[in-house]
């Protein structure tokens, strides 16, 4: 139909007024799913749009792109694309785009939140005193790890993991890192961060920050026999993809004592938690808060949306994948 605008579908609601950039241009339909998005809620959800805004958790699989003809482009309200087929979006010229830097400084904070809260036993205390069990100091009460002098093992040592490591002198703490590709000397110095192999780095570090994406060679990556190597009462924080580690090997470790706990805000089964790791006293988990200060949140959907519309509008989009 002559004049017809193009029409955006929005597979969740979004912080801010992002929406507004498109009057006038496009037409904006926001989904409101009650729980998780299906594969073929989503492809019905998408048959006559021209653009979509998804989120990491939605399924925009090689089916969905096929049976949507209209589609031009996904943008991915995530750095992350793991739940995009990438390869069939090429195939059918369809562009991708996500969301970087922005969330950068916001996940390096949460990653720190769930370093302090397991290091030092956090939400162990918070329970206690909710609880009323807190009975007045004690030399011994919930003795944690202090942080001066010990060594913060990076893996993965792109945006997150430096503004991790940036932060990282404020505490005391010494710094390593691992990933396929080694860093500028220049880097390393600024950083003062030493390299290391990934199995010497578990061996070595006192709390690990994980800040790798999940690709099928980084799927498990610390599977059981790398979480036996880490350092007895060592931290595990993970704030890239739940998949990274094997969930059922991480609370066998922490059940037996081998680590001293962990910080979670992604999980291999999310929504879902592993068997056994809600009960586990030693784990702080988070509801994939990562990105979520409320200015970050909203600039995220402002690039998604923007970069909807200049693929619909036949330009450049700012921010593409691949």
């Amino acid at each position: 139909m002559a004049g017809r605008l193009p029409l955006i579908v929005l597979t969740s609601p979004l912080p801010g007024d992002a929406h507004a950039l498109a009057e006038g241009r496009a037409r904006v339909r926001t989904l409101r799913p009650r729980g998780p998005l299906s594969e073929d809620a989503l492809l019905r959800a998408l048959k006559r749009a021209d653009g979509a805004v998804t989120l990491l958790s939605h399924p925009v699989t090689a089916r969905v792109l096929e049976s949507c003809s209209n589609l031009k482009v996904v943008s991915n309200y995530a750095v992350g694309t793991d739940n995009v087929d990438l390869e069939a979006a090429r195939r059918l010229g369809i562009r991708v785009t996500n969301t970087p830097d922005i969330l950068t400084e916001a996940t390096a904070d949460l990653a720190w939140t769930l370093l302090l809260g397991a290091a030092r036993r956090a939400p162990e205390g918070d329970r206690m005193m909710r609880a009323g069990r807190f009975r007045g100091w004690a030399p011994d009460l919930l003795l944690g790890m202090d942080l001066r002098g010990k060594l913060l093992g990076i893996v993965g040592m792109g945006r997150i993991g430096k503004a991790v490591a940036r932060r990282a002198p404020a505490f005391g703490l010494k710094v390593a890192y691992t990933q396929r590709r080694r860093l500028l000397a220049s880097e390393e110095a600024a950083l003062g961060a030493a390299y290391m192999d990934l199995d010497e780095l578990l061996s070595a570090a006192d709390i690990v920050s994980l800040h790798c994406p999940l690709t099928p060679q980084t799927r498990h990556l610390l599977d059981d026999r790398r979480l036996r190597t880490m350092k007895p009462g060592a931290v595990l924080v993970n704030t890239s993809r739940g998949a990274v580690v094997d969930e059922a090997a991480l609370v066998r470790r922490l059940r037996e004592g081998g680590l001293g706990g962990a910080g979670l805000d992604v999980y291999e089964g999310e929504p879902e938690l592993a068997p056994g790791l809600r009960e586990l006293s030693n784990v702080f988990l988070l509801p994939h808060l990562g990105s979520a200060g409320a200015e970050t949140r909203a600039e995220m959907a402002r690039m998604a949306v923007a970069d909807c519309l200049a693929v619909i509008e036949g330009r450049e989009p700012a921010h593409p994948v691949g």
